[in-house]
């Protein structure tokens, strides 16, 4: 045995957007011990990135996250309430005109972000949206205090540098399509 295998697992916790539960393992060297997991749908990420308006600007959402009691700038994201899983392309198009109202010509994925594999198995796929056109949100009842906007490039790489976005999926994705204009 090479990796951790679960004896038995029983879920402790279930809302409509997670499940936690606690596993019975036993590790390569046959010692056993638990391990607790949060179960979360895939999530999509979206860049929405304007060139149209002269100059290049990013779209950010800022709501306020209530582990951290914080109001956190960062880029469109989601899952699908109810634990459903749908094509991430689709998902990333429904959260960025939920979410901010925005439309996009095209949708190309940038890469794949585990969100804490040490205690998650939620994954992400980040997308980066073009063409962009403007329409009204869409907003679920938990985003009403959502707000959006457009920033510069320097603006949003400096929010970074302050702390003014702190979302590890946002910086991630951020770090993904830099890579994707370098090739």
């Amino acid at each position: 045995m090479d990796s951790i295998q679960t004896v038995r697992s029983r879920e402790v916790y279930r809302n409509n957007w997670l499940t936690i539960r606690e596993d019975d393992i036993r590790r390569p060297d046959g010692s056993s011990g638990i391990y607790a997991v949060v179960d979360k749908p895939a999530y999509a990420l979206v860049i929405a990135r304007d060139l149209s308006a002269g100059a290049e600007r990013y779209h950010l959402v800022e709501q306020f996250r209530y582990p951290l009691g914080l109001r956190r700038w960062e880029f469109p994201q989601g899952t699908v309430p109810g634990q459903h899983d749908i094509d991430p392309a689709e998902l990333a198009a429904r959260e960025l005109r939920e979410e901010t109202g925005l439309r996009a010509e095209s949708m190309t994925e940038l890469g794949l972000l585990d969100v804490a594999p040490g205690m998650s198995s939620q994954r992400g796929r980040v997308f980066l949206a073009m063409g962009i056109t403007e329409g009204p949100h869409d907003r679920e009842h938990e985003e009403q205090d959502m707000r959006s906007a457009w920033f510069t490039r320097g603006e949003v790489e400096e929010m970074m540098r302050t702390g003014a976005i702190t979302d590890a999926q946002t910086m991630a994705a951020w770090t993904l399509m830099v890579l994707a204009e370098r090739r």
